[in-house]
């Protein structure tokens, strides 16, 4: 068997993931494209195991089941994310995720002391 068909599918796969990856708005589009990338690995670690003799004997079919493992929990995880971010926010696009809490603003007195604000002016501008 030549090798070389199945390594250029996987690179072309792996590509195409990244490809995903980095310009995919959605979540769920973006777990599908790391998903790719995923089954490239696993093609690439079959192949090699059928064209190299290895010491241990299928040992990159072995490696492969261990990749479909971990897709497996990162889909169910992933997909976890996805849904509690569309629950908060009704939207699962990427570039709306804040990727750090804002820090809330205090005022601050002359000695360093917070400055308690008066009952009914939140977010008063002063």
């Amino acid at each position: 068997m030549r090798p070389v068909i199945p390594y250029v599918t996987a690179a072309l796969l792996f590509g195409l993931g990244v490809y995903g990856v980095l310009r995919r708005r959605n979540a769920v589009l973006v777990l599908m494209a790391v998903e790719l990338m995923l089954n490239a690995v696993n093609l690439v670690l079959v192949t090699a195991d059928t064209t190299v003799k290895a010491v241990l004997p299928h040992s990159g079919q072995v490696f492969a089941l261990f990749v479909i493992v971990l897709a497996a929990a990162e889909i169910g995880v992933g997909l976890a994310i996805v849904l509690q971010l569309y629950r908060l926010r009704a939207s699962v696009t990427v570039d709306d995720v804040p990727l750090a809490e804002p820090a809330p603003a205090v005022a601050a007195a002359p000695g360093g002391l917070p400055v308690p604000e008066a009952p009914g002016t939140e977010g008063a501008v002063r």
